[in-house]
């Protein structure tokens, strides 16, 4: 006769095999998705905002602040082109800073708690006219860097506090003809691979810092050129922004939480794909808006479809 409690262990040991093998298939199943995705940024959308409207000429020019990084494992050169003489661009830039004139970017979270407000200047401001190297420019309420190099109508550098080789950021100005200048953008340091604390903060400018450049790059454009864009138009393009990165989180998520299957894994690769897009591809406002749309249809057909089958 076959003893009752005997059967019970292995009815329960064979469950909790079965709870094992599965959650080691959804973790490998999340770690595929995750390593696909970043496969496809780094061969893909980080070649691309590193140089975001940057002509092959004006990535290999030396530049001011060069020096500042030996060897640096980012190196970013952007570029726009702006109407106007670099006389009339250069007091845009010497203003910028938090709790100065701002960034010109995303104001909703550049200049969160600013003594002068949430929203970046959109004239010039005499009394922040005044720089000098070693000033201070602060980033944000816990820090920032100082002026390195300052080249009135020419350049502008920025660059970290302390250490042999702390980083750079240059702006600069090269005119084209008598009323269009380039506006470009050198970004350059290491990450600290041996400093996990310092790493995380490399980790989230590694991604995030294309969206802000871009950002402020078309922020000095529109205030020299005089439309400035407005910030109910700006504070739903960051939104857009947030909602492609959520939206990849969250299918993620219902991965390692639900029942694994073929169709919820392509479901959130394809919102993994579309973060990339959204954050990365130089599309139009409304296609970002488009591509979210379309990842929201796929998260609510796949939610009902789960609800029909257990109706069934």
């Amino acid at each position: 006769m076959n003893d009752p409690n005997a059967q019970a262990v292995r009815t329960g040991t064979t469950k909790d095999a079965r709870i094992k093998h599965a959650s080691i298939a959804k973790i490998s199943s999340v770690l595929t998705l995750i390593g696909i995705v970043v496969t496809a940024y780094l061969l893909f959308a980080r070649p691309s905002q590193l140089r975001w409207g940057a002509t092959d000429a004006e990535i290999a020019r030396s530049m001011p602040g060069d020096a500042l990084s030996d060897h640096p494992t980012f190196l970013s050169t952007r570029a726009i082109t702006i109407n106007a003489t670099p006389e009339i661009i250069w007091p845009w830039l010497v203003q910028m800073g938090y709790g100065r004139a701002g960034f010109y970017g995303y104001d909703i979270i550049e200049n969160i708690g600013s003594a002068r407000g949430l929203r970046s200047a959109g004239h010039i401001v005499p009394e922040l006219q005044q720089i000098s190297v070693g000033d201070p420019l602060p980033l944000s309420a816990a820090g920032g860097l100082v002026f390195n190099a300052i080249a009135p109508n020419r350049y502008l550098v920025w660059s970290g506090a302390k250490g042999p080789f702390p980083g750079g950021f240059t702006w600069a100005l090269y005119p084209i003809d008598a009323n269009h200048t380039r506006l470009v953008s050198r970004i350059q340091w290491s990450h600290h691979w041996t400093q996990p604390l310092v790493l995380v903060m490399d980790l989230f400018t590694e991604f995030t810092d294309h969206l802000a450049v871009r950002k402020i790059l078309h922020g000095v454009k529109e205030r020299v050129e005089g439309h400035v864009e407005s910030i109910a138009r700006q504070t739903f393009a960051f939104a857009i922004l947030v909602w492609a990165f959520v939206a990849f989180l969250v299918s993620i998520w219902l991965v390692l939480r639900r029942p694994l299957t073929s169709h919820r894994w392509r479901v959130t690769l394809i919102a993994g794909g579309a973060w990339l897009v959204v954050w990365y591809a130089s599309i139009p406002l409304w296609l970002c808006v488009a591509v979210n749309g379309i990842v929201i249809f796929i998260l609510r057909m796949r939610d009902r479809s789960n609800i029909r089958r257990h109706a069934l």
